[in-house]
């Protein structure tokens, strides 16, 4: 437990954190997450951010020391997409019951486990992963692991990020240090090169990376490891040899990214994929970090040549619906690097911007889109459900861009809605991808059936009144029956 609070105060004081750096040294040292509060939601764990990040390495085997309840989504994590291997969505876990942990058979059980996986998949590496309990009662999981290595002859790597220790943030730096710990530098590749770089924080949603991935192989830049998505082991472990990086979350591995630059010297920068401009300048950049490396500068100039191509043919092709799209309004709920770059692609052809969430964001995101809003009115920390009902029903937005959480407020308000995070079904990076997201946003705002919603129920609807007429003598005759039988005038009927 020492040498785990030792690499959280360490992850607390991250220099390479604008955020961080911008504290007094007081402030710093109570870290960058918000500490938990028990019993309610912070939006994830440690234990939860830690696995995001490293399941998406698809042919290691996640194991998960813990009750069976700590295992809950393997299937589809965040929407990554892999091109091979599928084992990372096989779900493993030791599965501790209370006679376990009062028996101390909490070890055992993690030992006999490693050795059930090794003979029945045997993957690369195993990543063991305590939760709160096992670390509360004192499994000592780096002798296990570091044990079954020497025993099965495979790499078993622990990832010490219990939920209890903090936010889920702070859980995908804590897996970022366990790749420099045990990953990072444990193999020698036999092809390195000079245009080999490393994408962190690139998490392949919904395959989106390969859309990025042909524009560098255009280039002869080689990615030598996407971390975490559609990551193999050994990729990850020779990433130490590459050139130079690209940052693309910073909130989630600039430790990574620092620390591989401090010890194997490759610069990097932060950057992002969403937006033609976008995209260009981060292939503009890695160009000039590979020179500055010793690469060929004759890649500066087919660089610029790449560009110009795809960016005629993008724009000719978002043309038809600049008329279309033109002055939508949208509201995003969102943060991240999302939150600056989403919102300078949506603009970029002609779409307003009338808010943006900067929850989750760095300082420098929060400063880029300062520099992209002049109106800066239009961004928030937080918006809580009630106030984006208020917004939305009264029209102030044509079309809310968020995650799932807050798709049923769109929907309450009749207002168009798009999945932007990490559930998202459609990849929306690149060139090609920035072409899917405005025709995505086109299909949902000029869609018929927010015509049909808006209308007024049947029940809603004011009948229509008949027109007064006199009564005819059956019917007089009738009322003076009743009148005798109840005891009542006529006027107490009036006209028919």
């Amino acid at each position: 437990m020492s040498l785990l609070r030792a690499k959280i105060k360490d992850v607390f004081n991250e220099p390479g954190c604008e955020k961080n750096r911008g504290k007094d040294a007081k402030a710093r040292k109570e870290g960058c997450s918000k500490p938990l509060t028990p019993g309610a939601a912070a939006g994830g764990c440690a234990f939860d951010g830690a696995k995001i990040v490293l399941q998406p390495i698809t042919d290691v085997a996640h194991l998960i020391h813990a009750p069976l309840a700590c295992e809950g989504n393997s299937w589809d994590n965040r929407g990554a997409a892999s091109s091979g291997p599928a084992l990372w969505r096989t779900s493993f876990t030791t599965d501790l019951t209370e006679l376990d942990v009062v028996m101390g058979q909490g070890e055992r059980k993690l030992f006999k486990a490693i050795r059930e996986i090794k003979e029945a998949y045997g993957p690369p590496a195993i990543f063991v992963y305590p939760t709160c309990v096992t670390a509360l009662i004192g499994d000592d999981i780096e002798a296990v692991c570091q044990r079954a290595a020497e025993k099965f002859g495979l790499a078993v790597v622990p990832v010490n990020a219990p939920g209890f220790v903090g936010s889920k943030n702070l859980g995908n730096k804590l897996a970022g240090e366990a790749l420099l710990e045990h990953v990072i530098g444990t193999a020698e590749p036999d092809d390195a090169g000079p245009y080999d770089i490393n994408i962190l924080g690139e998490f392949n949603l919904s395959g989106e990376f390969w859309l990025v991935k042909p524009l560098l192989d255009r280039l002869g830049i080689r990615v030598r490891a996407c971390i975490p998505g559609d990551a193999r082991y050994v990729d990850i472990a020779c990433a130490h040899r590459a050139r130079a990086a690209m940052v693309v979350c910073s909130t989630a591995l600039i430790n990574l990214a620092r620390k591989m630059d401090e010890r194997w010297d490759i610069p990097f920068f932060e950057g992002s994929f969403y937006g033609i401009t976008d995209t260009s300048d981060a292939l503009r950049n890695i160009a000039e970090l590979l020179v500055k490396q010793g690469a060929d500068p004759e890649i500066l100039g087919r660089t610029e040549v790449l560009i110009a191509e795809e960016e005629a043919i993008a724009w000719k092709k978002l043309a038809a619906y600049r008329p279309r799209l033109a002055g939508k309004r949208v509201l995003l709920n969102t943060g991240g690097v999302k939150s600056w770059s989403v919102v300078h692609a949506l603009m970029e052809i002609g779409i307003e911007i009338v808010g943006t969430s900067v929850k989750k964001s760095t300082v420098e995101d929060k400063e880029r889109i300062k520099q992209i809003l002049k109106d800066h009115n239009h961004i928030f920390e937080q918006m809580a459900a009630r106030e984006l009902y208020a917004m939305l029903s009264e029209h102030k937005a044509d079309i809310l861009l968020s995650g799932g959480r807050t798709q049923f407020v769109a929907l309450k308000a009749k207002t168009p809605w798009l999945d932007i995070n990490q559930e998202r079904q459609h990849p929306y990076a690149g060139y090609d991808g920035m072409l899917e997201l405005v025709r995505q946003i086109d299909l949902a705002i000029q869609n018929p059936i927010w015509c049909q919603v808006r209308e007024p129920a049947p029940w809603d609807c004011q009948p229509a009144v008949r027109k007064e007429r006199p009564c005819t003598k059956s019917e007089t005759a009738s009322l003076h029956v009743v009148q005798e039988f109840a005891g009542t005038t006529a006027d107490d009927f009036g006209e028919c």
